[in-house]
């Protein structure tokens, strides 16, 4: 059995472009008890290897957490195989609005502790107390409410290009440290507001949800199906869009364009932009903002040390990243010192303060 991918990127770029063919760009997830997630995970790699799905996809004993692309002319097989999984039957699968054949170029299956990092023990609280869902008509009604706060459950780098008008933004690079800064800041409004929640597309305040409500929130919601089935529902219902600007996604293409609004800056000069671009210096890799004129000055580079660091040959580039680890900064594109315009932030006090 092949439990691994025989192709490299590029050569699998090299065929998606020859056969031609429209891909779909497809996310869901499901919680569900999974008893042996190293054997589900090398059924759904064989199923969806001889499907040409290609993707990332997270599961651990708690569910599935899937993000990939898959040729249009095999969605209905696809979508066969998921149905004769019991607890994925019927599962919602959040089609994106813009789709790019290359947006993943391959499949990796992987076991994890947990489909969604959110440092939280499951079991001191029930997991399954989750808040209301709402769709997007009713989640519309739902933020025009004065009691009602509502937090961007996503990181700073996600919601700094697009997010709902009013939408408090917390600044974190990931998941798991939002929700004790939101629950901190909260902390007399366990009770009087309504507590309304969004992601990408629902995985994040699935968990958040309950956790929250274990920690005393009276009035807990989400957006059904995140930024992505609400922009969906928006279009096909005729309904206003109270979001703007783009919707950060997690592979090859890195956004979805909501609306023509270009609500964030280039990080070097400050210029209207909102397209990122990871530094050209592999060893700082850095995930930022660049306009096109600092792309072209800059090499794709987020500083002059890392644009000379690509001048030198290729085997003294790799000599200066040995033995260094990235991590999550990279993601600490908004707020890296030597990058001068940074991310306007806001917190949940200063909405509390304007809704009086």
């Amino acid at each position: 059995m092949q439990l691994y991918n025989n192709l490299s990127a590029k050569e699998r770029a090299a065929l998606i472009e020859e056969a031609g063919k429209d891909r779909l760009t497809i996310s869901f997830y499901k919680y569900a008890k999974i008893k042996n997630p190293e054997l589900f995970r090398n059924h759904m790699f064989l199923a969806w290897d001889q499907l040409d799905v290609l993707g990332r996809i997270y599961i651990a004993t708690e569910g599935i957490n899937a993000q990939l692309s898959v040729p249009a002319e095999n969605f209905n097989e696809f979508k066969t195989h998921l149905d004769t999984i019991s607890f994925l039957e019927n599962v919602r699968l959040n089609i994106a609005i813009e789709h790019d054949n290359f947006a993943f170029l391959k499949l990796k299956v992987k076991v994890r502790n947990k489909i969604v990092a959110d440092g939280l023990n499951d079991d001191t609280f029930d997991v399954t107390n989750k808040g209301t869902h709402v769709e997007a008509e009713q989640f519309n009604e739902l933020i025009e409410d004065p009691n009602v706060v509502l937090v961007d459950m996503r990181n700073h780098y996600e919601s700094e290009i697009g997010h709902f008008k009013n939408a408090v933004t917390p600044d974190v690079d990931t998941f798991r440290e939002s929700l004790d800064i939101i629950e901190e800041d909260l902390r007399d409004h366990k009770e009087d507001k309504k507590l309304v929640m969004y992601c990408t597309g629902g995985i994040r305040c699935e968990k958040a949800s309950a956790y929250y409500k274990h920690k005393g929130f009276k009035q807990v919601f989400q957006l059904e199906g995140g930024i992505i089935n609400y922009t969906r529902q928006v279009e096909e219902k005729g309904l206003e869009n109270k979001f703007i600007g783009k919707n950060f996604v997690f592979d090859e293409r890195r956004s979805e364009r909501i609306t023509d609004d270009v609500i964030a800056q280039c990080h070097q000069c400050g210029k209207p932009a909102d397209l990122h671009t990871n530094c050209a210096n592999e060893a700082c890799h850095l995930l930022f903002i660049q306009c096109e004129d600092c792309k072209t000055k800059m090499e794709n580079c987020c500083s002059t040390q890392c644009q000379e660091i690509i001048q030198l040959p290729y085997e003294e580039q790799k000599a200066l990243r040995k033995g260094q680890g990235n991590s999550n900064d990279i993601f600490k594109k908004g707020r890296a010192d030597h990058l001068p315009f940074k991310k306007d932030l806001r917190n949940i006090f200063d909405v509390l303060n304007k809704k009086g």
